[in-house]
């Protein structure tokens, strides 16, 4: 599979007859019609994007994919960089807040090195590292377009091994990178317009005066770039991350066939901008999982016309708050499945 595919890739939009037809059968169950508030919109929804009245959503699947980045060494990271790889050495220990809630929802799990500096060779570890960390944005770009491409084509191709291979249902994109908050302000302050500090917090825990230096970083790399912010592909490249673009590849995998998604906070929003940018129609099969405290993630939600299942003041990453927000989309498809209509109630 070559990346051409990923970007031609066809996405099919939901069936908006089924959508109606599953609403009209909602009414119909023994309730007052609405009583059950977005739970009843969500199962709508899932029916529109599956295609079927009565959706499910189980096995979910948990893909996480680790980078690293360049920009660290700009000063912009509470963490240095080998916590990317120390991190990744817990997901395959099963130590890590995603595996404790993967198990939580019986969900598959894979953890993708994607372009981590460090070369690891564990077992449980899927390769598809493009390079060793993307540069310092701030002086160069982030990679070329060249690698932008093949990390996309290999998150779709992942994305799709996923469903297709393991029967996933459902798809949960995490990541974990340290300095992706500045790849992924960056990215939302290129395609927004917003100014710098509307979408950059503090990340990982900066003090507020990391915080304005981190500001003042993404600043000036942005003059220095001369993004074309009509091109999302330029955007990627010059001040993305490889973690954003493999997460946006899986987006489109899972569109294509119909899986539901649900997006974690910030950086999993990012890739989902970048998606949706790429292939329009891919953003109707999104959900977004929680809330996160990072100021830039109500500009994503914005431009994703999102609204967040959960809000819990998370701000960890990793797909944590969408796996926490699976068991609604679960609950939506039991409503739908197991309860009674009224016009069982006549048989009682």
């Amino acid at each position: 599979m070559t990346t051409q595919n990923c970007l031609n890739v066809h996405i099919p939009s939901p069936d908006t007859n089924i959508k109606k037809q599953v609403a009209t059968y909602i009414d119909h169950l023994t309730k007052p019609p609405g009583s059950l508030g977005r739970l009843e919109t969500i199962a709508t929804d899932l029916a529109a994007m599956t295609a079927s009245p009565f959706p499910d959503v189980s096995p979910p699947g948990i893909l996480v994919f680790a980078a690293d980045h360049g920009i660290v060494d700009e000063g912009v990271s509470a963490f240095p960089q080998e916590i990317t790889a120390k991190m990744a050495q817990n997901f395959l220990h099963r130590g890590a807040a995603i595996n404790v809630f993967a198990d939580q929802i019986d969900a598959h799990f894979r953890l993708v090195d994607i372009g981590m500096a460090t070369e690891m060779n564990a077992e449980g570890m899927i390769s598809r590292k493009v390079k060793h960390g993307t540069e310092s944005f701030l002086h160069l770009d982030a990679m070329t377009k060249k690698e932008a491409m093949k990390a996309l084509d290999a998150g779709y191709e992942e994305g799709k091994k996923m469903i297709t291979d393991q029967g996933v249902k459902c798809l949960i994109l995490g990541e974990m990178g340290i300095g992706n908050t500045t790849s992924s302000s960056a990215v939302i302050a290129a395609l927004s317009k917003k100014p710098i500090s509307e979408v950059t917090g503090m990340g990982t825990g900066l003090t507020k005066d990391r915080v304005q230096h981190k500001q003042h970083v993404i600043t000036q790399a942005l003059k220095n770039r001369k993004i074309n912010r009509d091109d999302p592909l330029d955007v990627l490249a010059k001040v993305g991350g490889l973690e954003i673009a493999a997460m946006a590849g899986a987006m489109v995998a899972a569109a294509s066939q119909r899986t539901p998604i649900i997006l974690d906070g910030f950086i999993s929003s990012t890739a989902a901008l970048v998606a949706k940018a790429l292939h329009p129609n891919s953003a109707e099969y999104m959900f977004v999982g929680h809330r996160s405290t990072e100021p830039g993630h109500d500009v994503a939600l914005q431009l994703l016309t999102q609204k967040p299942l959960l809000e819990l003041d998370m701000r960890l990453g990793e797909g944590t708050g969408a796996a926490l927000s699976f068991p609604i989309l679960k609950a939506a498809c039991a409503m739908v499945k197991d309860m009674a209509t009224f016009r069982d109630l006549e048989n009682y």
